[in-house]
């Protein structure tokens, strides 16, 4: 096994040096086989990083870990809604520099997918179009619709011209060799009907009609017309891509999901990397599949209000760099080597004749056969149950689902269900709790607790209450409900209902309000009542309960509240939010004369940043009612360079700010069906730190205690190593890395293998076989099963890391 490994780091490192991409690409066109780059048929590894989904001073280590990790493309798309918050006027400033992040990945040597859209979902508030459109007379989003095509094709024009000027296409010596234009069009296409297929054409043909020189994709588009190559989205698309639809076209994976995106309320959806290596290896040995773009390689952090409805502020950070940037195992080192063996076989793969032949009922070989003699072979299993088959004269052993690629139609050099250099899951704890839940058949726990600074004194903590508006306190009236987004126009996640009216005693009554927004909170007569929420998919709710009216007038006060808007579907611009009826026992009041009050006092103060705070009157912590309250403390950065988050497990619902720079949403109060909050963590990047006097603030609308909140950090200490080993098992152990046990099969002398290959040191490796560990349950499948100290080990990949050799 080790002379293995050693051959397999050997051809690791001659593939580093002999498919080294040269970003400056020159011309690029494409066939059948692949892309086609300055003359060079190229099978090409894509990671997608969005440029302000994390910060430029994260930008140079994410994009040289992507490439370390094999990586030849960084893909990412334009945010429209970012870049044009008002009409007319654009931002390319800071997370927005778009032109510097694509320099950087040249700069690197990688080449860029550039996905224009400009309409892009991607759990991006509005799918990326800005709110100023809706109030374009006549508008009908993506659709065969003059104004709208109108705003499109100038920004689309705006952003290639950007390009251009900066010599950024291939064909102008740039790392840009691939275009997207619209989004996943045929899942809305038929809501269009008529209007549908020309908006097609047209886009298309405005695309083409930029010159960039380099070609354009459609993804989830079979119908994207020439030259435009439509592409495949999905987890599966070794299985359920039809193909191009087009001969003369490659077959290009533009979104291979790493994991799901999180939404509030939902469980985190962790997707293994033998199943991404397996699908991965499928779509370029059955599809002859060229290019493959995992989503995400890096999520990030959905900073501020930029996240979609009910979308958690940590995005996708189950991908192979997490949302710190840091490196992600398994996934990171299996896809590693899964693209170091498909380098090894890509002359056969980009000139070979491909067959395919069966070798079982559940298997089967994809050969890729040149004149010359060269071969390359990945043979399949897609059955449950281990398989041993017979291919050219030879017995293979296949795992249960999974292949196995022959470079040259001879030796084994991967396969996708065995992890053969790392096998340890990466996870997260800070103050002892887990973060990240584990998977895999070998799991290695450990801590990397770098300390916290606990903010649990009273008397550092300042709060602002923000007042109740009532309805003889509005200037903004109609009479009647009116639609949330029309007002607000994303201006605020809040908009203030208001009405009155008169009662004739004190009593006991029923309000009802049905809403289209997603969080509701009621006070009647300046006092809180009550709160709902709706959920993802089902955001429609209705709120019923018992209030107390006194004779004579009484005010409702209805605070609703967006998290985040929708960023699909059909017709968005016709997506509405905001209360929709408002009973009183049997008293409709929907169409009564109301006062609205657009965002938050403290919203249109700015406390949030050094200024505002500084205008507003601050009282010593009280935390009395519940109503929403504004909170600061000033803290001053932990020392070194470690990635730093805020523990804010203690708080409701709100968002927060580190030295007026929002750091996203929190919502740790709607908590998943096992009890425990979709999000607890939040990711604080240091260049938004100073050394001494960083001032955060947090907006709390429900009851949160912020003595609670603590600034956790995490690193690798240069000089700490592994003292101590918890819990060791092979055999059939069960738990995770906070319960564990050992199970029916168990070997004894489990641990006592793992002290004597780990204590005292930064570094292991393990080889996980019968001849180490005896075999305690003959013809049984093993797990293994290893925690390490939680405070004193120190193995994360920048300083060392546990090594698992499967056999």
């Amino acid at each position: 096994m080790e002379m293995v490994w050693l051959l397999l780091c050997s051809f690791a490192l001659l593939l580093k040096m002999s498919f080294v991409c040269n970003s400056e690409a020159g011309s690029v066109t494409y066939d059948a086989r692949s892309l086609i780059i300055d003359g060079q048929h190229k099978i090409l590894f894509s990671g997608s990083i969005h440029y302000p989904r994390s910060t430029p001073e994260m930008w140079p280590s994410l994009i040289a870990k992507a490439k370390e990790g094999g990586i030849d493309v960084i893909q990412t798309y334009v945010f429209w809604n970012l870049h044009e918050p008002q009409q007319g006027k654009f931002d390319f400033s800071g997370r927005q520099d778009i032109i510097s992040f694509i320099t950087e990945v040249q700069k690197q040597g990688l080449y860029v997918c550039l996905r224009i859209g400009p309409f892009i979902e991607s759990e991006w508030s509005y799918g990326g179009l800005p709110i100023w459109l809706r109030d374009i007379p006549g508008i009908v989003f993506r659709s065969d619709n003059e104004p709208f095509k109108t705003e499109m094709e100038k920004f689309t024009t705006k952003m290639v011209t950007m390009m251009k000027a900066e010599n950024l296409y291939a064909s102008q010596g740039g790392p840009i060799i691939l275009s997207q234009i619209e989004n996943e069009y045929k899942m809305v296409e038929p809501a269009f009907h008529e209007s549908g297929p020309p908006y097609v054409r047209w886009a298309a043909g405005m695309a083409v009609g930029q010159q960039t020189g380099v070609p354009w994709v459609m993804c989830k588009q079979d119908d994207a017309p020439e030259p435009v190559i439509n592409s495949c989205n999905g987890m599966n698309c070794g299985e359920t891509f039809a193909g191009p639809n087009s001969p003369n076209k490659p077959s290009l994976w533009t979104e291979n999901w790493t994991s799901q995106y999180q939404v509030y309320g939902d469980e985190p959806y962790i997707r293994s990397a033998e199943e991404i290596a397996y699908q991965v290896a499928l779509f370029i040995a059955k599809n002859r599949g060229s290019y493959v773009n995992y989503y995400m390689y890096h999520g990030g952090t959905n900073f501020g209000r930029t996240a979609s409805a009910f979308v958690v502020t940590s995005y996708y950070d189950e991908a192979p760099l997490d949302e710190y940037g840091s490196i992600r195992q398994p996934k990171w080192g299996h896809l590693k080597e899964l693209h170091a063996a498909v380098k090894l076989a890509s002359s056969a793969l980009l000139s070979g004749d491909q067959t395919s032949i069966s070798l079982g009922q559940l298997q089967d070989a994809y050969v890729f056969q040149v004149q010359s003699g060269e071969c390359a072979a990945f043979l399949v299993n897609k059955g449950p149950k281990h398989a041993t088959v017979l291919f050219q004269e030879s017995s293979y052993q296949l795992s249960p689902k999974s292949i196995s690629i022959l470079p040259d139609c001879k030796k084994v050099a991967f396969n996708t269900a065995k992890q053969q250099q790392l096998a340890q899951i990466f996870h997260m704890y800070f103050s002892g709790t887990e973060m990240a839940p584990s998977t895999g058949k070998c799991t290695t726990c450990y801590s990397i607790l770098a300390g916290s600074s606990k903010f649990d004194s009273a008397e550092n903590w300042e709060e602002y209450k923000e007042a109740i508006p009532n309805y003889e306190k509005t200037t903004l009236r109609a009479n009647a409900l009116q639609e949330q987004i029309s007002i607000t126009k994303d201006e605020s996640d809040y908009l203030w209902y208001t009405f009155s009216f008169e009662h004739d005693s004190d009593a006991q009554s029923t309000l009802s309000v049905k809403s289209h927004g997603h969080v509701l909170h009621t006070f009647v007569n300046g006092v809180f009542t009550g709160s709902a929420h709706g959920r993802h998919r089902n955001e429609s709710f209705s709120l019923e309960q018992t209030v107390t009216l006194s004779k004579g007038m009484n005010y409702i006060s209805l605070l609703s509240a967006m998290v985040g808007l929708p960023d699909n579907g059909a017709f968005l611009e016709r997506r509405a939010g905001g209360l929709h009826e408002v009973r009183v026992d049997d008293q409709d009041f929907s169409k009564s004369s109301w006062g609205y009050q657009v965002g938050l006092d403290g919203e249109k103060l700015q406390i949030h940043s050094d200024s505002g705070s500084s205008i507003v009157q601050w009282s010593k912590l009280g935390r009395s009612g519940h109503q929403p309250l504004w909170y600061k403390i000033l803290f001053d950065a932990p020392a070194g360079h470690d990635s730093i988050a805020l523990n804010l497990g203690s708080m409701g619902k709100g968002e927060a700010w580190v030295n007026g720079q929002s750091i996203g949403r929190f919502w740790v109060s709607f908590q998943t069906p096992k009890g425990k909050p979709s999000q607890t963590w939040y990711h604080v990047p240091l260049s938004f730190l100073k050394p001494t006097g960083n001032l955060l603030v947090l907006l709390e609308e429900e009851n949160g205690d912020p003595l609670g909140i603590s600034l956790d950090k995490f690193h690798c200490p240069p000089k700490k190593s592994i003292s101590k080993v918890l819990f060791s098992s092979f055999g059939n152990p069960s738990g995770d890395c906070k319960t564990y046990a050992t199970g029916s099969c168990h070997s004894s002398n489990s641990k006592a293998i793992v002290e004597q290959a780990c204590l005292g040191k930064r570094r292991c490796s393990i080889p996980v076989s019968l001849q180490k560990f005896g075999d305690p349950c003959p013809a049984s499948v093993k797990l293994c099963w290893l925690m390490h100290n939680a405070h004193d080990a120190s193995i994360v990949l920048d300083c060392g890391v546990i090594i698992l050799n499967l056999q």
